[in-house]
């Protein structure tokens, strides 16, 4: 019996690595589509994903490039989705130093345009 468990475990461990690489090759053909790169992240994948989907839909809603409007935008969204105190950073250039909360920065360019998007923590005004 114990052979057999140990079967069934290597065979458990093989099939998660298969959909470990299959989700990576997704999220890898996802960014590329989105024509993304992230420079540096300890932000989730699924509030990164949101940050690309609403940086290109806004992008491809513009004109021309509106770099107010793209801040504006990614900060409502992250806002309304994960709570107060995000903050965005919208250019083709410029250079920062921002302290943020665990789990709240991501720096990325999207064609040539680069996003810093990061989240402060927020403490209540004393009485």
């Amino acid at each position: 019996m114990e052979g057999a468990e140990e079967e069934l475990e290597r065979r458990s461990k093989f099939l998660n690595s298969l959909i470990q690489k299959k989700k990576a090759n997704e999220e890898q053909e996802q960014k590329e589509c989105l024509n993304v790169r992230v420079g540096a992240s300890d932000m989730p994948l699924a509030h990164q994903n949101r940050a690309f989907r609403c940086a290109r839909d806004s992008l491809d809603s513009m004109p021309k490039l509106d770099t107010m409007s793209l801040a504006l935008s990614l900060k409502k969204e992250f806002d309304s989705f994960y709570g107060p105190a995000w903050h965005c950073i919208v250019g083709t250039s410029f250079g920062s130093y921002v302290t943020h909360s665990l789990g709240g920065f991501l720096y990325f360019s999207i064609d040539k345009v680069y996003i810093l998007l990061f989240k402060t923590a927020v403490e209540p005004l004393g009485q």
